[in-house]
């Protein structure tokens, strides 16, 4: 239900499956992320305090993206930092995938929602558009 997708140590993806449960709380990050992705399941009747958050000046280093598949079928291909290719991943209704680092595409396979978080401000200038390698 949890699959982390890794290149010599670096975290490429992490996805959730629509299926996965547990009672509680876990975090899928490590805490140095600039993006955190969580998940909770609390009985009725259990209450976050009322709180805010510290304004903190964070630097963002690589932008980090959650996809969530709302509905439909997509297929996301995963590459290194150097443009290899890893692996391609069917994503379902419901399924998650945070992108931590390395390249990836997506395709829709049929007609898809996708909810997508990511920090910003965002500038499609910060894009960099490659040609996958193939692994020999």
């Amino acid at each position: 239900m949890i699959e982390q997708i890794t290149d010599n140590g670096s975290i490429i993806a992490t996805i959730i499956k629509a299926g996965f449960t547990r009672k509680g709380e876990q975090f899928f990050t490590p805490c140095e992320f600039s993006q955190q992705l969580g998940y909770m399941n609390r009985p009725k009747g259990y209450r976050v305090e009322a709180h805010t958050h510290k304004q903190v000046s964070e630097k963002v280093v690589l932008t980090h993206e959650v996809l969530y598949v709302k509905s439909g079928t997509i297929k996301v291909g995963l590459f290194t930092d150097a443009f290899m290719f890893i692996k391609e991943c069917i994503l379902r209704q419901g399924d998650i995938i945070l992108l931590a680092s390395g390249g990836h595409s997506v395709e829709m396979v049929e007609d898809s929602e996708i909810i997508e978080v990511k920090q910003g401000p965002y500038s499609e200038e910060n894009k960099i558009y490659f040609k996958p390698v193939q692994n020999v």
